[in-house]
C-alpha cells in the first residue's frame, strides 16, 4: 500500500486507538489496578512492624457508631457551630473542631438527604479533624494537649459574629487563651495566646494539624483527580502545589518540606481542610501516615518556629483553618484576601490546567446568561467548533474531495498494482492538481483531544457541576446517564444493577466498559458512526473493519463517562455532521444523508 495513500487513515486509527487505550485505562484498569492495591494494602496493615505513636485513636474494634454517643463521649461540653454555610460543634476536650456539616451540599440528590459531613467526631470510624496547639519539652505544668479540657469563658455558640475563647492554666504559671472565630463561608481564625506568669522563661512553639483517621470506602479510588495530601510551599516569589496521593502517601508515610507561609491540608474531590498560617512565618511541614494500634492515621503538620517567652511576657500566634466546598470563587476570594499562594490550585484542574480553567471560565459565563450548565456546555461546544470552523471547514473540504476522487484513486491502483512508486506518483500529482492535503482531516481531531479532556476533567472536579440538572432525567451532569437499556430507560421497574454476577457490568456509570447503555450513550454513538460514515472510506479492507467497530466500541466505553461530557461530545459530532455534510452536498461528494433522502424519495415514489 503507498505510504502517503493510507497516511491519513493511520494517524486516524492512532488517534483514535491512543483515546480507547486512555479510556480502558481510566475506566477499567485503573480501577482494577487500586483494588489490587488496596488489598495490598490492607494485607500490610495487619502484618505491618511499625510501633504505634502516641494513639490518637481507638482500635478497630471499639469504634463509635452513634453520632450522639461519640459526641458525648465523657460528658465534656461542647460549643455548637452554626453558619450559613457549616454546622456542627467543637469539643473543649482538646479544643478540636471535629464535628462538621457542609450545609449548602447533599449527600445525594435523594429528598431528605442528609448534608454532607466533613468532619468526624473522635471515637467513630474515620473521624476526621483539626487541632491546634503548642509543642514544649520541660515546660512545668506542660502544654495543652489532645486531651487536655478547655474552659469555655466567652461566647456560647460559634458564630460569623459571636467569636468564641476557650482558656486552659497549666497550674505553673502559664494561661493558655484561643480565641475562636469563623467568617461567613468556610474560614475558622484560631488565635492563641500564651501568657508566663511564672518566675522562669520558657520555650513552646505552635502546631496545626489535620488529621484523618483511616478512609471511608473508595476514597483515593477516582484515577481522574487527586485526593490525599496537598499543600503549596517555598518562599515568596518561588512557590510550588505538592500533592500525594493516598495510595503513594501508604510508599512513602513521611514527607517534610521548609515553607514560608503557604498552606497544606487534606482534599477530597470536592472538600478540602488546609491549614493556613501566617504567611511571613518559617515553617516546618509534614505530610504523615502513622499506624496507632493497626489504624492507618493521614496527617498534615505545621510546626513553627520555637520562641521563648519571658517571666511577665506573653506571645500571640495566629492559624487559620480552611474547612469547606471547594468553590473556585470561595478560593479565589481568599487568596486574594490572605495573600495566599496558589490557593486556587487546591482545585485538581490537571497538567492542562491552561485549558482546564479557561473552559470553566467560560462555562460560567453561559451558566450565567442562560441559568443552566448543560445550555452552557452546549454553548461552550459551539464557541470551541466556531473557534476552529477555518481549520475545521478546509479539512472536511479535503475529505469531501477525497471522497470524490475514491474512483480516480482505485483506478490508479489497478493502474500500476505491481509498481507503488508509480502508483504513488501518480497519486500526489492528483492531489496537487486537485489541491488536496491527505492529512488534513486529522488536525480537527487533534485538537479536539485536549479540549475533550479538559471538559472531562473539568466536570469532574469542580463543584460548581455537582448535582446540576440538565432537562428531564439528566438530574446531575457530573454523574453518569441514569437511563439504562436493560429496563427500557426506566419503563420497566428492575434494576440492573440487582442482576447476580454481572449487575455491575449492567447497572452502567460504575467506571469502565459496561454494557448499561443510555439514552445519551445511544445518541452519542449514533452520530459517531454518522460522522466516520461522512469520512473518506480507508483504502485497506482491515482498517475499514475497524473504523465500522469503532463508534460501537466507544458507545460502551463512554456510557459510564459523565453526562454532561456525553453532551458536549454528543453535540459537537452532530455540528461537525452538519458541517461536513454542507461540504459534501455543495462539492456534490456522496454521503449518507444524500444516499438516505434519495432512498426515501424514490420509496414513496
Amino acid at each position: 500500500m503507498p505510504p502517503h495513500d493510507n497516511s491519513r487513515n493511520t494517524i486516524l486509527f492512532v488517534v483514535i486507538a491512543g483515546i480507547m487505550l486512555m479510556a480502558y485505562s481510566y475506566f477499567v484498569m485503573g480501577p482494577q489496578a487500586e483494588r489490587r492495591q488496596a488489598a495490598q494494602e490492607a494485607a500490610a496493615e495487619q502484618n505491618t512492624g511499625v510501633t504505634p505513636v502516641g494513639a490518637t485513636g481507638p482500635a478497630p474494634a471499639a469504634f463509635i457508631s452513634d453520632r450522639t454517643v461519640a459526641l458525648g463521649q465523657g460528658g465534656i461540653a461542647r460549643v455548637p457551630i452554626q453558619t450559613p454555610t457549616l454546622t456542627g460543634s467543637l469539643s473543649l476536650k482538646g479544643a478540636r473542631i471535629d464535628d462538621l456539616f457542609l450545609t449548602r451540599y447533599r449527600e445525594t440528590l435523594d429528598e431528605g438527604s442528609p448534608p454532607v459531613e466533613l468532619f468526624r467526631p473522635q471515637g467513630m470510624e474515620h473521624a476526621y479533624q483539626a487541632l491546634f496547639g503548642w509543642n514544649g519539652t520541660n515546660v512545668p505544668g506542660g502544654v495543652p494537649g489532645a486531651n487536655t479540657v478547655w474552659r469555655l469563658t466567652e461566647g456560647a455558640t460559634l458564630t460569623p459574629t459571636t467569636p468564641v475563647t476557650l482558656t486552659w492554666d497549666n497550674g505553673a504559671g502559664l494561661r493558655f487563651t484561643r480565641r475562636i472565630a469563623l467568617d461567613d463561608q468556610y474560614l475558622f481564625t484560631v488565635t492563641d495566646t500564651v501568657a508566663n506568669f511564672s518566675a522562669q522563661p520558657i520555650t513552646i512553639a505552635p502546631f496545626g494539624r489535620v488529621e484523618r483517621q483511616g478512609l471511608p470506602p473508595g476514597l483515593g479510588k477516582n484515577q481522574i483527580l487527586h485526593e490525599g495530601a496537598i499543600g503549596t510551599f517555598g518562599t515568596p516569589g518561588d512557590y510550588a502545589t505538592q500533592q500525594s496521593k493516598y495510595s503513594a502517601w501508604l510508599k512513602k508515610p513521611v514527607q517534610t518540606f521548609e515553607t514560608t507561609g503557604g498552606w497544606m491540608g487534606i482534599t477530597d474531590k470536592y472538600w478540602l481542610a488546609a491549614l493556613i498560617p501566617d504567611q511571613t512565618e518559617r515553617l516546618d511541614a509534614e505530610f504523615r501516615v502513622r499506624d496507632v494500634n493497626g489504624l492507618m492515621v493521614h496527617e498534615v503538620n505545621l510546626q513553627g518556629q520555637a520562641r521563648t517567652i519571658a517571666p511577665g511576657r506573653q506571645v500571640t500566634e495566629t492559624q487559620r483553618l480552611f474547612a469547606g466546598a471547594k468553590r473556585k470563587e470561595i478560593l479565589s476570594a481568599y487568596e486574594q484576601a490572605l495573600d495566599l499562594p496558589r490557593f486556587i490550585y487546591a482545585i485538581d484542574w490537571g497538567f492542562l490546567f491552561f485549558l482546564t480553567r479557561p473552559i470553566f471560565i467560560v462555562v460560567e459565563f453561559f451558566y450565567g446568561v442562560l441559568g443552566n450548565f448543560g445550555l452552557a456546555i452546549l454553548a461552550l461546544t459551539l464557541t470551541v467548533r466556531l473557534f476552529m470552523f477555518p481549520l475545521a471547514n478546509k479539512s472536511y473540504e479535503s475529505m469531501s474531495k477525497m471522497r470524490t476522487l475514491a474512483p480516480q484513486m482505485e483506478a490508479l491502483k489497478k493502474k500500476y498494482p505491481d509498481d507503488p512508486p508509480a502508483q504513488q506518483k501518480e497519486l500526489m500529482a492528483l492531489y496537487q492538481k486537485e489541491k488536496i492535503n491527505p492529512l488534513a482531516g486529522c488536525l480537527p481531531l487533534l485538537l479536539q483531544i485536549p479540549v475533550f479532556y479538559a471538559v472531562y476533567k473539568m466536570l469532574s472536579v469542580t463543584i460548581e457541576m455537582r448535582h446540576q440538572p440538565f432537562f428531564g432525567w439528566l438530574q446531575d451532569l457530573s454523574a453518569p446517564d441514569p437511563t439504562n437499556i436493560w429496563n427500557l430507560f426506566g419503563l420497566i421497574p428492575w434494576d440492573p444493577a440487582s442482576a447476580p454476577l454481572i449487575g455491575q457490568f449492567l447497572a452502567g456509570g460504575a467506571g469502565g466498559f459496561t454494557l448499561g447503555l443510555s439514552v445519551l450513550a445511544i445518541i452519542y454513538g449514533l452520530t459517531m458512526w454518522l460522522q466516520m460514515a461522512m469520512s473518506p472510506p480507508a483504502p485497506d479492507p482491515m482498517q475499514r473493519k475497524i473504523f465500522a467497530f469503532m463508534p460501537v466500541m466507544f458507545t460502551f466505553i463512554m456510557a459510564g463517562f459523565p453526562a454532561g461530557l456525553l453532551i458536549y461530545w454528543g453535540w459537537s459530532n452532530i455540528l461537525t455532521i452538519i458541517q461536513q455534510y454542507v461540504i459534501m452536498h455543495r462539492l456534490k461528494a456522496e454521503n449518507p444523508i444524500d444516499t438516505f433522502i434519495e432512498r426515501m424519495k424514490k420509496a414513496k415514489a
